[in-house]
C-alpha cells in the first residue's frame, strides 16, 4: 500500500511526545502502557501472549508482517496486545504457513496499529525515559485531546490485568495441532501421561502447556482464583504458576493460594508472573523495571554456563527481601543483574523469570521442564516409600 493511500494516524506518549504516522489494522483509539520488543522474530506469538495485555508494542525490528500469521503459531485464541507499532508494514506476506496478513488478523481483532514511525528513536527514548502509557489513534489527531484520554488512564503499577486473560472454567489440555517434530529426543510424543501438573492460570501461553505435555503431563488448567483445596483435590503430581500480566502485588488470589501450596511440599515450577506470584508467596517484593526485558536474547545464569533466554516482564524480584534462610537465587539476568530465578534450599520448588517453552526464543532453558518432570518421579517414588 503506498504511504499516499494509506489512513493517517497518531502516537501520543503521556510526557506529551507525538509521532504521526499511517493506520494498520483497525481504526480508532487505543491506550496502553508503551514498551518495546527486541526479537527479530516470533510477532505473532508476541501478539497473542497473555503477558502482554493492556500494552502497546513497539516492534524494533524494522520489517513487521512479512510472514503473515497462521493459526499455529497462536499463544492463546486471539492477539492480546492493546496496539502495535512499527516502522515498516508487510501487506503481502510470503510464506507457505500463512493464512492471512498481519494488517488483516489486526483488523479482525480490532486492535489498532501505527506505521512509519522512527522506531529506533522511539525505543532510545522509552530506554533512556521509562515505559509510560501511550495512545494510538486516527480518530483523535489532536495531540492535546488523545493527551488528556493518556493521562486519565491507570497505570501499570498496581494494576491487576490477570483477570482479564484467566480462564473462566477449569479444562484438561488437549492439543489437536500439537506439532509433529520434536527437538529434544526426551520427550514423548503421543505417548500416555506419567504426571499430573495443575497449572494455575494467570495468563497462560498454549506452548507452555504443550511443553509439560510432550514431556509426559496430564496438565489440569485452573482460574487464578483457585483455592489450594480445590487444587490438591486433583492429588497433583506438581502444581505449574503460568506467566502473565501486570502488577504481581495485586494478585492477591494467587498469592494466598500459592502459600497455602509451599505447605503440600509438592513440587512447583513458575514462570514468569508464576516467578514473581512465589516470590511473594515466599514473602519477597516486586518492584517495577524502569522499561522491562522483551526479546529473545536475554542472557542469564549465575556461575559459568550462561543460557539466553526470552523474556517478557515489567516487574522483578527484590533480592534483599528474599528470605536467604528458605529460598536462594539461581539465576541472574547478566545484563542488569536483577533476580532471573530463585528455588527453595529443601523443597522441589522453583522459578524462572524467562521463557522456557522456547516460542519465541531459543531452547537453552528447555531442561527446566525435564527437572520439573524429575522432581515429579522422585517426588512420588518418596511417596511410595513412606507409604510402605
Amino acid at each position: 500500500m503506498a504511504l499516499s493511500e494509506a489512513i493517517p494516524a497518531i502516537l501520543v506518549l503521556a510526557d506529551g511526545t507525538s509521532y504521526r504516522g499511517c493506520s494498520f489494522g483497525a481504526t480508532g483509539t487505543t491506550i496502553g502502557e508503551v514498551v518495546f520488543n527486541t526479537g527479530m522474530t516470533g510477532y505473532q506469538e508476541v501478539l497473542t501472549d497473555p503477558s502482554y495485555c493492556g500494552q502497546i508494542i513497539i516492534f524494533t525490528y524494522p520489517e513487521l508482517g512479512n510472514t503473515g500469521v497462521n493459526p499455529l503459531d497462536e499463544e492463546s485464541e486471539r492477539p492480546q496486545i492493546r496496539g502495535a507499532i512499527a516502522r515498516n508494514i508487510c501487506h503481502r506476506p510470503s510464506n507457505w504457513r500463512s493464512t492471512q496478513s498481519l494488517p488483516d488478523y489486526l483488523k479482525q481483532h480490532q486492535i489498532p496499529g501505527i506505521y512509519g514511525i522512527d522506531t529506533r528513536a522511539l525505543t532510545r527514548k522509552i530506554r533512556n525515559v521509562g515505559t509510560m502509557n501511550g495512545g494510538i489513534s486516527t480518530s483523535i489527531l489532536d495531540p492535546a485531546e488523545l493527551l488528556e484520554q493518556i493521562q486519565a488512564a491507570p497505570n501499570m503499577k498496581g494494576l491487576n490485568l490477570v483477570r482479564e486473560v484467566t480462564t473462566q472454567r477449569v479444562y484438561e489440555w488437549s492439543d489437536p495441532t500439537q506439532p509433529s517434530w520434536e527437538f529434544n529426543p526426551k520427550c514423548q510424543i503421543n505417548s500416555e501421561p506419567t504426571y499430573t501438573v495443575v497449572a494455575l492460570d494467570f495468563g497462560v501461553k498454549r506452548n507452555i502447556l504443550r511443553r509439560l505435555a510432550s514431556y509426559g503431563c496430564r496438565v489440569i488448567v485452573v482460574p487464578a482464583n483457585t483455592s489450594a483445596e480445590e487444587i490438591l483435590k486433583y492429588n497433583p503430581d506438581g502444581i505449574f504458576l503460568s506467566n502473565g500480566p501486570g502488577d504481581p502485588a495485586t494478585v492477591s488470589d494467587g498469592i494466598e493460594t500459592t502459600k497455602a501450596l509451599l505447605k503440600a511440599e509438592k513440587p512447583i515450577f513458575g514462570i514468569c508472573m508464576g516467578h514473581q506470584i512465589l516470590g511473594h508467596a515466599f514473602g519477597a517484593e516486586t518492584f517495577k523495571l524502569k522499561f522491562g526485558h522483551r526479546g529473545l536474547n536475554q542472557p542469564a545464569g549465575l556461575t559459568r554456563q550462561v543460557e539466553i533466554t526470552s523474556q517478557n516482564h515489567s516487574f522483578a524480584i527484590d533480592p534483599d527481601s528474599l528470605p536467604s534462610s528458605v529460598v536462594e537465587v539461581s539465576h541472574l539476568n547478566l545484563n542488569d543483574r536483577t533476580v532471573a530465578g530463585v528455588r527453595h534450599k529443601q523443597l522441589p520448588i522453583f522459578s524462572v523469570q524467562y521463557h522456557p517453552e522456547a516460542s519465541p526464543g531459543p531452547h537453552d532453558a528447555d531442561y527446566l521442564f525435564e527437572q520439573f518432570v524429575e522432581a515429579m518421579r522422585v517426588s512420588r517414588k518418596s511417596q511410595i516409600a513412606n507409604f510402605r
